[in-house]
């Protein structure tokens, strides 16, 4: 079993239903939700996933602790951390994928980010070497494997790019009209302010099972 703390937004926000459709799965209650394009084949990853940003990548847990305490540990943390407000999301790509991106910095997005890496550090268990492996460390930077070394993932702090991914490989050839259908889809949520009020806690139960939400919570107001 792993756990992983990512932002999403509330279940009946409407970016949320619009990425439910779009992955084809809802995270909250781990329905199938109808696919509203032709792109299915693209959608299979994330959609395990659920619709998210990362905060703290997916971990297992340190011996003598649980459920409850990761829980416990997760409402404090949302205590502890007001919503903001992020200038905009648009469509980006990160290199053969897609996601929905940040349209500028935001200092209160990489503060929010780093607290919760750090909240829940203490909860982590090392990695194993073969999970070190599974990250290609020979493909990062020195700076990306020290990091993954320190806190077992490479893109935090100064490494960390906000992104709610949206596909997995996209071939070249595709790429315009998967975008293009994205553009359209996501059109309402794109362009303006985007408010940062939720946080969850998500579980992977079982190697390669798809993550679901265990517990749900807005941030200090």
């Amino acid at each position: 079993m792993r756990y992983a703390i990512y932002y999403t937004p509330a279940p009946e926000d409407p970016l949320t239903l619009a990425a439910n459709a779009w992955l084809g799965r809802n995270a909250f209650d781990g329905s199938r939700t109808t696919i509203a394009h032709p792109f299915a084949e693209y959608v299979d990853a994330p959609g395990r996933y659920g619709f998210h940003a990362t905060l703290k990548a997916p971990f297992k847990l340190r011996n003598g602790y649980d459920n409850e305490d990761i829980a416990d540990r997760f409402l404090d943390f949302c205590m502890e951390n007001r919503g903001f407000i992020l200038p905009s999301l648009e469509i980006g790509r990160i290199g053969p994928f897609f996601a929905l991106v940040t349209s500028e910095d935001s200092e209160e997005l990489d503060r929010f980010a780093a607290s919760a890496v750090e909240a829940f550090e203490p909860y982590r268990a090392e990695l194993t070497d073969a999970e070190i492996a599974r990250r290609q460390p020979e493909d990062l930077s020195s700076r990306q494997r020290e990091l993954l070394g320190k806190w077992g993932y490479p893109y935090v702090f100064d490494e960390f790019r906000f992104h709610m991914t949206l596909t997995g490989p996209v071939p070249e050839g595709e790429r315009a009209d998967v975008e293009a259908a994205m553009q359209t889809h996501f059109s309402q949520h794109t362009g303006k302010p985007h408010p940062v009020s939720s946080c969850a806690l998500f579980v992977e139960p079982g190697a390669g099972e798809p993550f679901q939400i265990d517990t749900f919570s807005r941030l200090a107001t």
